[in-house]
């Protein structure tokens, strides 16, 4: 699977937003959708869960739809399938954020094209955790 074609100084540009929507954040410590949020909180990111199925994860409530969290976003961070990325995109372009972050092995292209046209930058296959460690050793 492709990446996009972002340098290494447009990732750290977007690294440096730090408020970020975590569209299915999940409650199981086990689990990559809770691991990279946590290491984003520890880290001084100001995370917001995104999960229907309950109401707070690492002490923060959750929301049903990116369009339910109050505020500006910066980031939506993105660990649903490739498949079900679309209604996900659909619902982000509402709080219009900057940039829309599709976690390691997640790619829609339709989806990607969309948030493109809406003026959104658009990050995909790439994992916000191992990009963060990596660039902030470089």
């Amino acid at each position: 699977m492709d990446t996009d074609n972002h340098t290494d100084d447009e990732i750290r540009k977007i690294l440096s937003l730090k408020k970020i929507t975590v569209v299915g954040m999940s409650q199981n410590p086990g689990k990559d959708a809770h691991m990279v949020p946590k290491y984003l909180v520890k880290n001084d990111y100001d995370v917001t869960p995104v999960n229907p199925n309950t109401d707070e994860i690492l002490g923060k409530k959750c929301y049903n739809l990116v369009s339910e969290v109050p505020g500006e976003i910066d980031i939506v961070n993105v660990f649903r399938p490739s498949e079900d990325v679309l209604p996900v995109v659909q619902e982000a372009i509402k709080k219009n954020p900057k940039v829309i972050w599709l976690q390691q092995g997640i790619h829609n292209p339709e989806a990607e094209n969309l948030a493109r046209q809406a003026g959104i930058d658009v990050v995909f296959n790439r994992c916000m955790f191992a990009e963060h460690r990596r660039l902030s050793r470089s």
